[in-house]
């Protein structure tokens, strides 16, 4: 698991998946960068995290059909109702990312705009988050991704109720 530096890219990344799901989808809400990548100043995994949103049960099996028809392969709900996942292995376009589709009530995509939207308008959380981050791979080392987050689920998770508050 690699973490790196803020980099500028990954906003650009976003808006090329974003355009590629724009011409090619109209069953959604909105289109949105969330998870680290979407923070300004923050280290990340360089792996773009997308939340569509969709109004209800319905929107999101149109969507469905019209995402498989340029690529991604729906997988479920990975456990967290109310958001699919989808693989990209088969998608026209050569960026890393994790797409989900999520009704618009859901709790998860809430916390994860909440989350998002908090640490832009503040930097410093983003400081501290970093240095979270990097305490937390000097203690797993980079090639434990579990052990990764579940410390930082584990130890850290007063970071997280703190930002969404």
């Amino acid at each position: 698991m690699v973490i790196e530096k803020y980099n500028s890219k990954w906003s650009e990344q976003f808006s090329v998946i974003k355009e590629l799901l724009e011409k090619n989808t109209t069953e959604y809400i909105s289109i949105e960068h969330v998870g680290s990548t979407s923070i300004p100043g923050m280290s990340a995994k360089p792996i773009i995290d997308i939340d569509v949103v969709v109004e209800d049960e319905a929107q999101f099996m149109r969507l469905k059909n019209q995402l498989e028809a340029i690529g991604y392969k729906h997988e479920g709900d990975r456990g967290i109702s109310g958001r699919e996942a989808f693989d990209d292995t088969n998608v026209p376009i050569d960026i890393e990312q994790h797409l989900y589709v999520c009704v618009k009530d859901n709790a998860e995509l809430q916390r994860h705009l909440k989350f998002r939207n908090r640490l832009r308008a503040e930097p410093e959380l983003v400081e501290e988050y970093n240095k979270i981050k990097e305490e937390i791979l000097s203690k797993v080392g980079e090639n434990n991704r579990s052990a990764y987050v579940e410390l930082k689920e584990k130890e850290y998770k007063w970071f997280f109720e703190k930002v969404l508050a």
